[in-house]
């Protein structure tokens, strides 16, 4: 509601004017300055994701205002309210209540963007790859997602004396692994279908399982606010039980789901009936104290053995570029840099923080390359270094952690610069590692 001095001095028509215009131009703001910061990153052969996050940067509180969220405590641009409010007829101050109030509809629409996202990447998750490399992609895996957890837990609890809470949802964020940008660059490079690359997938879908799981328990656990074992417990094993039964599904459920997909007539069944999946397995994992992004992803595994997974991906691809694009900005943002500011003593020890997170995030994935037992030669550096990547995984753990008001603005930025400084450096040094590699025309098979 607006503030009671300025409903005396607007109309209901220059309100309802005003949010109007409120609403269309934070969406006008946020697609523009994405599709030109993507367009920039597509230019120099970087993730379009990443142009989506420093766009949030630059309109954000760390930009020129033309963005903010109402928790940053932090108004919008003072020439902004003035346009909007001389077109609507209404004071600025009042333009900037309307802005406040408005503002959870955007965010409910971004958050609808994390769940598709998730949902597409369990749909793209190939299991029958993963069962292919078997051992070698758990072993992968596993110290794929220990040795950065551990660390980084540790390290920040004990050395830095980060909160316990804040310090295990950092380590946990550093176990992603984006399966999108280490496909694209073998696929590039003529290296997906090596025993390597199989690995690589293999594993970077079971390594994201692992990380959502625990990310789904620490974040029910932050909102209860306790530490005890019971309900730690309680929760790793719902995690699992459900994830469990996604994969148990993805082999039972999808032939049903096909055959009422084949009976559907009217316009628009896949995307429906998919949605349908999607609800009710957020709905489900909501229900029995997990985070719902965990029920998104184990929808998209549960939909990935349907005949209809290509014609689900082509429906869910336009409604991710466009949700997604303002769940990325929104986090963007909310980015406080000026925490980053060398110059400020009080910001050093964050910096140093930052330096030890992008650390143990590189030694961590790369020494996954050296955990397996292989009687096939292969590559170890080329396997560690394409599990290193967080790319839009990890600012998806970092949304999560943001929403649940977990980290503090220092620690944010520090999980930030870690994921944008592996997801930059990985595709980079993969060229380089496999440009030297002789393949002959054809790819080996796995």
């Amino acid at each position: 509601m607006l503030m009671p001095q300025l409903l005396l001095e607007i109309s209901n028509h220059q309100a309802e004017m005003a949010e109007t215009l409120v609403q269309l131009g934070r969406y006008l703001i946020i697609f523009v300055a994405a599709r030109l910061m993507a367009e920039l990153m597509v230019r120099l052969q970087l993730p379009t994701i990443l142009g989506e996050l420093v766009a949030g940067v630059v309109i954000g509180v760390s930009g020129f205002h033309l963005l903010v969220p109402p928790e940053a405590h932090a108004e919008l641009a003072h020439w902004l309210l003035s346009l909007v409010g001389s077109l609507a007829g209404a004071p600025p101050e009042a333009v900037q209540e309307i802005y406040t109030e408005t503002f959870p509809s955007l965010a409910a629409v971004s958050k609808l963007g994390l769940y598709a996202l998730l949902f597409l990447t369990g749909l793209e998750s190939e299991l029958d790859e993963l069962v292919a490399v078997g051992v070698q992609a758990t072993t992968v895996a596993v110290t794929g997602v220990a040795l950065p957890f551990a660390m980084g837990t540790a390290g920040l609890y004990f050395l830095f004396h980060v909160p316990l809470f804040p310090a295990v949802f950092a380590g946990a964020a550093m176990t992603a692994t984006s399966i999108g940008i280490t496909a694209s660059v073998f696929g590039e490079l003529k290296f997906l279908k090596t025993r390597e690359g199989q690995t690589v997938i293999g594993a970077a879908v079971l390594d994201d399982i692992l990380g959502i799981v625990i990310l789904a328990v620490v974040v029910a656990l932050a909102g209860g606010g306790a530490f005890a074992i019971g309900p730690i417990l309680q929760l790793v094993v719902a995690a699992v039980v459900f994830v469990a039964a996604a994969l148990f599904l993805s082999r039972k459920a999808a032939p049903g789901f096909d055959w009422l997909l084949d009976r559907l007539k009217a316009p628009g069944e896949v995307v429906v009936a998919s949605f349908v999946v999607l609800v009710l397995c957020c709905f489900a994992a909501q229900a029995i104290g997990l985070e719902a992004a965990l029920g998104a992803f184990a929808a998209g595994l549960i939909l990935s053995a349907s005949k209809h997974t290509d014609a689900i991906q082509d429906t869910v691809k336009p409604l991710v570029s466009l949700f997604a694009t303002i769940f990325f900005v929104l986090i963007g943002t909310a980015m406080d840099l000026s925490v980053l500011n060398p110059f400020e003593p009080a910001n050093r020890q964050g910096l140093i923080v930052a330096a030890f997170l992008l650390v143990v995030a590189i030694a961590g994935k790369v020494a996954a390359g050296w955990s397996y037992v292989s009687k096939e030669k292969t590559n170890r550096l080329v396997v560690g270094l394409g599990m290193m990547p967080r790319g839009e995984v990890g600012l998806i753990f970092l949304g999560l952690g943001t929403q649940a008001e977990i980290l503090t603005p220092a620690l944010e930025a520090a999980i930030l610069l870690m994921v944008i400084g592996t997801t930059f450096l990985a595709p980079i040094l993969l060229r380089i590692v496999l440009s030297g590699v002789e393949r002959d025309g054809v790819e080996q098979p796995a």
